[in-house]
């Protein structure tokens, strides 16, 4: 079984190149599930009820929400690293606060969102807290990469982080500067993020909607889906082993343990998805309060051995040294 924390490489010896830092890896409404702990079951859930008592570092199956900090360092030889964070999320402050200081994570260079769901997005007013105090706001903005559609969307929810010039009369406050960066939904428009380069996945999350993933990573080459329900043809081939080549690492959503979910994969289709696009690793993300990291990795062993490709889930505050 796996460490809870895997923080060093296999020498012992911890990375200063590249890393990925799982911040959450949870649904949207998080985990433990308040319900559980406000009207506890007989016997109470045994995956949220241990969540309250327990150090982040030994506790799993307590998710925030899906998130994940790209630690990109260009060059072995030098050690200037940039800090992309992939959504930002109603649980982003507390992600700071476990993650961020566990992990010695400075700042944020660079956001991207794949939509802009709440579970996505609502954390975006903290990212002040993540940048260097003005009062007058003077400070360089965070660039952060959404859709046109994402933008329209966070224009309602953040005007204040839209509006670039205050009104006559109206007093300056203090709000998160931000630089935003429209990007395309197309596999073949890639766009560059504090010096990584990024491929859009373009996913449906539900018939009615695209999300997006993003494929990463020259060395090596990953693949982050949070939010999925069925992958468009055109998207498939690009990350799939039969297509355009074999990803070194497929980071994918799963929602529910059983069963179907109208804008989610579930774990049956999840694993199914693996098998077809046969990436060298999988790392499950996403899971409600159905999942208890410890047993279901104990399934995903056996299956791995069996389908020949390591799967496992993923839990907040893993990181994972990388070559990108």
């Amino acid at each position: 079984m796996e460490t809870v924390m895997q923080n060093e490489t296999d020498n012992g010896v911890v990375s200063t190149g590249s890393s990925l830092i799982f911040l959450g890896t949870g649904c949207s409404s998080a985990l433990p599930n308040t319900l559980c702990l406000i009207r506890p079951s007989d016997p109470p859930c045994n995956v949220c009820y241990p969540a309250l008592s327990l150090p982040p570092h030994l506790n799993p199956n307590y998710r925030c929400n899906t998130s994940l900090l790209i630690d990109y360092c260009e060059s072995q030889s030098d050690d200037k690293h940039s800090y992309i964070l992939i959504d930002v999320g109603k649980t982003f402050r507390e992600q700071v606060l476990r993650w961020f200081t566990f992990h010695k994570i400075p700042r944020v260079d660079s956001i991207i969102l794949t939509h802009e769901h709440a579970d996505a997005v609502l954390g975006l007013d903290d990212i002040r807290a993540v940048q260097p105090y003005s009062a007058t706001n003077d400070i360089d903005p965070t660039p952060v990469y959404l859709t046109q559609f994402a933008m329209e969307s966070v224009s309602v929810k953040f005007p204040y982080l839209v509006r670039k010039k205050l009104k006559e009369g109206q007093e300056i406050r203090r709000v998160a500067q931000v630089d935003w960066k429209i990007i395309e939904e197309q596999c073949d428009k890639p766009f560059v993020a504090s010096g990584l380069k990024f491929f859009p996945l373009p996913v449906m999350h539900g018939e009615d909607y695209v999300s997006l993933g993003f494929l990463f990573g020259e060395k090596c080459t990953v693949a982050y889906i949070s939010d999925i329900s069925r992958f468009p043809s055109s998207t498939e081939y690009v990350i799939s082993k039969s297509g355009a080549g074999q990803l070194d690492l497929l980071i994918l959503d799963t929602l529910y343990k059983t069963g179907s979910h109208n804008t989610h994969f579930c774990f049956p289709q999840t694993l199914e998805a693996v098998k077809r696009l046969c990436p060298k690793r999988a790392l499950l993300v996403g899971m409600t309060h159905e999942f208890d990291h410890h047993k279901d990795n104990d399934f995903l062993v056996e299956w791995s051995k069996r389908e020949g490709i390591p799967v496992q889930l993923a839990h907040d505050g893993l990181r994972i040294p990388i070559d990108l």
